[in-house]
């Protein structure tokens, strides 16, 4: 199995638990700015709500990204208020012919106060251990 991670972040949350996940899968946490230039079978991809919306600039990454290169995204964040982008971001990889890996990894993030300390050390081990059942198959 190939993989990629990128992610979204403008709080560090989601970097934390990308970081974590890149280093079960033997792979660099990489930000959207990063092209996914090599075919991989799972593009794990950690974002956020931000204005009760996934952030443009993760639906102009998944706009971006080649059918023909990658097999399957995997949803994986964090957010205080809300609770899993895994509908919304299907939506922009269902515009480009990218399958949505049923399975993801959401958890608690802190914002302005809301949820503080997280995601914690625990939540990153949870990430890892989510990304490592991808390892497996």
């Amino acid at each position: 199995m190939k993989f990629a991670v990128r992610y979204y972040t403008k709080t560090g949350n989601t970097k934390r638990l990308a970081e974590a996940v890149a280093e079960v899968l033997g792979v660099e946490a990489l930000p959207l700015s990063e092209p996914v230039t090599e075919e991989v079978d799972y593009l794990f991809l950690g974002n956020s709500y931000y204005a009760f919306n996934i952030d443009p600039a993760v639906k102009n990454f998944i706009g971006s990204l080649d059918k023909n290169k990658v097999g399957k995204i995997v949803n994986f964040g964090s957010a205080a208020m809300l609770n899993s982008t895994y509908k919304k971001v299907k939506a922009e990889a269902d515009k480009v012919g990218i399958a949505m890996e049923g399975r993801e990894f959401h958890c608690k993030g802190e914002f302005k106060g809301i949820h503080k300390g997280r995601p914690n050390d625990d939540d990153c081990k949870a990430a890892a251990a989510f990304a490592k059942t991808f390892i497996a198959e």
